[in-house]
């Protein structure tokens, strides 16, 4: 079933055999095992690998959470009572790790496990964990590939925001979108992922808004916004310190504001070891925690 599991995510032979350490033929005779025991065909061959079957379909369906959620549960009893020390690799936005993630990480590194963070957008997290270069992930992007999966962590206000002269400047103007777009903008990307729905939704054109300044590492324009330089969108835990000691202030928004959530991103094979399945749930309790204690 595991194997099943496995070639059905990835949509190949070789590549569950990478994940499980079996050989090619292992992984095949394994599949034609099943495929003996049920009486149908489970994968077709295809250029790029293999392509399951409507019976695939329905196993996958039927097993699939059940297999993941049995294989964390024992992987978790045995961290009660193995050693769990080692290194664990987690990739996400880098403000993020840095101030909700980091705190949260000292029991781990209280009991052996070393951690090494790596920083990229969700593509890149994606990437890292689909290819087993990173253990876990972060991303404000819920899973979309069904080899990986997902569970949401934290939920933050979006907010507009920049320093009280700016802000000033923008209420003191008679029209207040053409106000907004005169100011410099500073944006995570050139897509405006963070700014855009903000925009759309307090119905200010997006239209020509070219950022002067572009950072995945919202900390930084945060920097530049207490200088007095432009406006930005940002999540409220990054501002709002900032904000208490009157260096940044909330733009007002004529509509209203928007929340973004952040993922805890895994795959399912990564889970086996364990000393990611005893990483993965003791930040899940940790910021579940962290989640009522703002409620």
């Amino acid at each position: 079933m595991r194997t099943f599991m496995e070639v059905y995510r990835q949509r190949s032979i070789s590549g569950a055999a990478r994940s499980l350490n079996l050989t090619q033929p292992a992984v095949s005779q394994h599949i034609a095992g099943l495929e003996v025991a049920i009486g149908r065909p489970l994968f077709e061959r295809s250029p790029s690998g293999v392509e399951p079957t409507s019976s695939a379909d329905e196993l996958a369906m039927d097993i699939g959470d059940k297999l993941d959620a049995a294989e964390a549960a024992l992987a978790s009893a045995r961290a009660r009572s193995m050693d769990i020390s080692g290194v664990l690799q987690i990739v996400g936005h880098a403000d993020f790790i840095a101030e909700i993630l980091s705190e949260q990480m000292l029991p781990l590194l209280e009991s052996g496990v070393n951690i090494r963070m790596h920083t990229g957008n969700g593509s890149m997290v994606s990437s890292m964990l689909l290819e087993g270069h990173c253990d876990l992930g972060i991303s404000a992007l819920p899973v979309i590939d069904d080899r990986l999966k997902s569970e949401r962590i934290y939920t933050s206000r979006v907010l507009p925001v920049a320093a009280p002269s700016v802000v000033e400047r923008i209420l003191s103007a008679g029209d207040f979108a053409t106000a907004v777009r005169a100011e410099p903008l500073l944006a995570y990307n050139l897509e405006l992922s963070l700014i855009e729905p903000w925009l759309i939704k307090n119905q200010i054109s997006v239209a020509s808004l070219v950022p002067a300044v572009v950072s995945q590492d919202l900390r930084a324009q945060r920097k530049l916004l207490t200088k007095g330089f432009g406006w930005s969108v940002m999540p409220e835990f990054l501002c709002q310190e900032q904000i208490a000691r009157g260096e940044l202030m909330e733009i007002p928004s004529p509509v209203g504001t928007r929340e973004i959530h952040y993922f805890l991103i895994w795959a399912p094979s990564a889970l086996r070891q364990v000393r990611v399945a005893h990483a993965r749930q003791t930040l899940l309790t940790k910021l579940r925690e962290l989640e009522q204690q703002k409620r």
